[in-house]
């Protein structure tokens, strides 16, 4: 793909690229750390992220926790904070509403998750909603 590609990718994404370093999401992280995408963020989208890592399921230290984020954010574009609500649909479970807003706000080209929530939103976009593994597919597709 040419250019760098602007994604919101929902938390889910994010932990299954950063926690499980064989694991089928990597190629993502590959490619926010060569450039290739660059993560929108917002506030409430990193105060979720480090809410989740702190889970005691995970069992990652602070300084385990620290690393991850330290391969994370530094490779993401901090959205400022909207006054207004965005034209984009309301989604069925309101705490994955911020990620369609950061999205529309954040002029994403994509916005990856697999939440069925997120990938139905009953309405139109002016982003692709797409699963992680359509996402890795049109990464490592050789353009025509």
């Amino acid at each position: 793909m040419a250019g760098t590609l602007r994604v919101v990718l929902d938390t889910n994404t994010v932990l299954s690229a950063l926690l499980f370093v064989n694991g089928r999401l990597v190629p993502l992280r590959t490619a926010w750390q060569a450039g290739e995408l660059t993560p929108l963020l917002c506030a409430q989208t990193v105060e979720e992220l480090l809410r989740v890592l702190a889970y005691p399921k995970f069992k990652l230290t602070l300084e385990e926790r620290e690393e991850l984020l330290a391969d994370y954010l530094p490779y993401g574009e901090v959205v400022a904070p909207w006054q207004s609500k965005p034209e984009v649909p309301v989604c069925r479970d309101e705490k994955d509403q911020i990620f369609l807003d950061l999205a529309a706000v954040g002029a994403a080209h994509w916005l990856v998750t697999g939440d069925k929530d997120l990938l139905d939103p009953g309405g139109q976009v002016r982003f692709r909603i797409i699963a992680p593994a359509a996402a890795i597919e049109l990464l490592t597709s050789p353009e025509p």
